[in-house]
């Protein structure tokens, strides 16, 4: 049975009139005199009839009106249930580029959540054009996304395109990173040349359509190694001394939990942009609005560190 036609019923009493009852449900009041006819001819019984006071239900329609009452009652408490553990449940997703400074503002929001409360957090590392269609498509509510500025128009028409909302976060040189028993470790700033001798490594995957053929190194290296995932690139640079990756400022902490460091390097021009994306329309969540917050600190911390670069 469906349980609109029981609200039907339920207004149609209330008013006593199809008319009155039409004009509150929003529907044409023939529309309306035909769904009941229609319901009634199902139930094998009359719900109403006309009388001196207007439209009132037969002795099996009020019977029926009681009932419809209770059952929409119960109804309504089961929905107020699936509402209340929807509340209480801790929500958040997020699609981000493979920056460590991005990903411990992740670590610093979720130390702060209710484990007494459920929580439901979904992050996704992925490349930006990417994390673009996961937003623009709904499956992830809040995006981080990093762009070589040299592509920001080309980016902004994308975005604009699959109406989505940027808010800028900052924009940086690339540093290098590598471990701290490398050879180069005594060098505060390096020449493009020192790396010669070293294995880039890089993530495989950040390629943008109809840009790809622009090269996204820093500088030409014959020697690369091409990881979908953080740990990787970490685990491979404390092991392998003549390793590097590009990237943007780390933070100590997790310098120092792999024994890495980061220094800049002389004739690095390109300049990146990262920023976070939301859907036209869509209203941040506090826990969305306390992880930009976060990252905006982590951010800032990373990025006074690296200022007497």
């Amino acid at each position: 049975m469906n349980t609109t036609y029981l609200k039907y019923v339920i207004e149609i009493e209330k008013r006593r009139s199809i008319t009155h009852a039409a004009e509150k449900l929003f529907m044409a009041q023939p529309n309306l005199s035909k769904v009941i006819k229609e319901f009634e001819e199902t139930l094998g019984f009359t719900i109403f009839e006309r009388g001196p006071k207007g439209t009132v239900p037969t002795p099996e329609g009020a019977q029926l009106i009681k009932y419809a009452k209770e059952v929409l009652a119960q109804i309504e408490k089961i929905e107020q249930i699936r509402l209340d553990d929807f509340k209480d449940v801790q929500r958040f997703n997020v699609a981000i580029p493979r920056g460590s400074y991005i990903s411990y503002a992740v670590v610093k929001l979720i130390e702060e959540l209710d484990l007494n409360k459920s929580i439901r957090v979904n992050i996704q590392e992925t490349n930006s054009m990417q994390a673009i269609t996961n937003v623009a498509e709904g499956l992830f509510n809040l995006g981080v996304i990093r762009y070589d500025m040299a592509h920001e128009n080309y980016f902004r028409d994308y975005l604009k395109n699959k109406k989505v909302i940027f808010e800028p976060i900052w924009e940086f040189k690339h540093l290098v990173t590598l471990a701290k028993d490398s050879p180069l470790h005594d060098k505060e700033e390096l020449e493009l040349s020192d790396l010669d001798d070293f294995v880039e490594i890089s993530h495989g995957d950040n390629f943008v359509p109809y840009l790809k053929q622009m090269s996204n190194q820093e500088h030409s290296c014959s020697k690369q190694i091409f990881v979908y995932e953080r740990q990787t690139q970490f685990a491979i640079m404390s092991h392998v001394p003549k390793t590097y990756i590009w990237g943007s400022a780390i933070p100590k902490e997790l310098l120092d939990l792999y024994n890495l460091e980061q220094k800049p390097c002389k004739g690095i021009r390109k300049k990146y942009r990262d920023g976070f994306i939301y859907r036209e329309g869509y209203n941040l969540t506090n826990l969305d609005q306390r992880f930009m917050v976060k990252l905006e600190e982590v951010k800032n911390e990373v990025s006074q560190r690296i200022e007497k670069y």
